[in-house]
């Protein structure tokens, strides 16, 4: 008898165990759904006198910009206070900005004169 009650109880345990562990793994699967959700990556060429961005639009959440200068003179990108580092012709950098409510974001280029030139636009965030 006492061992026909430790292996029910040892069951029990299992069946616990195996009911926890699936709970869990779903768990942890939506958040990583639900994570990588809130993170848009957008790709920026920088060339002489424009940007070309691959997304214009993003949910609120992180964004990472990686901005490309492709032109000749050196260009950088600016939005919501962040800035890149001054490009030369090939060089790349990558910012990364958390977008916390919805709106329309401008970018420029910071260089003297490149906004007037059109290095400028709107970054949507919904």
């Amino acid at each position: 008898m006492k061992a026909g009650s430790i292996v029910a109880a040892a069951m029990v345990v299992l069946a616990l165990a195996a009911t926890s562990t699936a709970a869990f793994g779903q768990s942890t699967h939506t958040k990583s759904k639900h994570a990588s959700a809130l993170l848009t990556q957008v790709t920026v060429s920088a060339s002489d006198f424009k940007f070309a961005l691959n997304k214009k639009t993003a949910t609120k959440g992180v964004v990472t910009f990686k901005v490309t200068n492709v032109g000749a003179v050196p260009h950088d990108f600016k939005i919501s206070g962040r800035k890149t580092k001054l490009l030369n012709h090939g060089q790349s950098d990558t910012l990364r900005v958390t977008f916390l409510k919805a709106g329309a974001y401008p970018f420029i280029c910071s260089v003297p004169g490149h906004v007037a030139l059109g290095m400028k636009g709107v970054f949507v965030v919904k």
